[in-house]
């Protein structure tokens, strides 16, 4: 379980072992610097109240949309300055995806975890171009991988020299437009030694199921997230908005700011249960 795993410590907070379940959340993009840093004070300020640790996370580009018209963010260069902006001004890590080599170089300059996109998880020049920065790397396992074939990945990583490796189980394909989260996955991730993320909010995807975007059933999210932690999960990545139906990616998957409260709570409490 997650006692045998590593302890991995990013900008001072600890993720693996016995250590306090790690929130990671944010918007799914950034759709302005207002917003997003309106959102991470708000982030912030409720990580304090129910005493969990956060990593704060949002994309600068979402390089995967189903569509050409759909919104990709601000770009690689003003969306790292707004992401450091808000590590500065809250003092949180910040958690971000790349997606490409000269990406990765850019993002370790100012990023304390680098997160490489399930699609991406594979590439090697990515994967090893994020070791070598020595951030925190963390990797999203693919829909198209077994949870074991993630050794490959983690090897790839290790021979950077880099072990501050996180794994983050975001579900498996299932059929056409559709994805199961397989929780058995979880504790075999976790045999590997590192610390490992449920994605709660990208595991309820339906890939492609709006016809033009990807829909979902946020409103499961809760459902896994709480499946999760009792499963051992080291953390629980999650995206939320404000105003989920106003959001320009991942509308349908989005947990509401003003649910996270409580459900923050209920997987604490898990948590305790499980580590007790």
């Amino acid at each position: 379980m997650s006692k045998q795993t590593k302890i991995i410590t990013v900008s001072g907070l600890k993720v693996g072992g016995r250590q306090p379940l790690l929130a990671i959340a944010g918007p799914c993009v950034i759709e302005s610097q207002r917003g997003c840093m309106d959102l991470a004070a708000r982030l912030v300020d409720l990580a304090v109240k129910v005493d969990i640790p956060l990593i704060f996370k949002a994309s600068y580009d979402k390089a995967n949309r189903t569509s050409i018209d759909s919104y990709r963010g601000p770009g690689v260069d003003e969306g790292l300055d707004i992401l450091a902006a808000i590590k500065q001004k809250f003092n949180v890590p910040v958690i971000t995806d790349v997606h490409t080599p000269e990406e990765a170089e850019k993002a370790g300059k100012m990023i304390d975890v680098l997160q490489v996109p399930a699609f991406l998880c594979r590439q090697t020049d990515l994967v090893v171009a994020c070791g070598e920065t020595g951030r925190a790397v963390s990797v999203k396992k693919g829909q198209f991988l077994a949870p074991w074939d993630i050794d490959p990945i983690i090897g790839k990583i290790e021979s950077t020299g880099n072990k501050k490796i996180l794994m983050t189980e975001r579900g498996s394909s299932f059929g056409y437009n559709n994805l199961v989260a397989d929780m058995r996955s979880i504790p075999i991730m976790q045999e590997r030694g590192y610390p490992v993320i449920f994605d709660a909010t990208h595991s309820v995807q339906r890939p492609g199921g709006g016809g033009g975007f990807t829909s979902g059933d946020g409103a499961l999210a809760p459902y896994l997230a709480r499946a999760a932690v009792a499963a051992g999960s080291n953390g629980i990545f999650m995206e939320t908005h404000v105003n989920p139906q106003r959001a320009l990616s991942d509308k349908d998957n989005a947990i509401p700011l003003r649910q996270l409260e409580k459900l923050w709570r209920q997987l604490k409490a898990v948590r305790d249960a499980v580590c007790n």
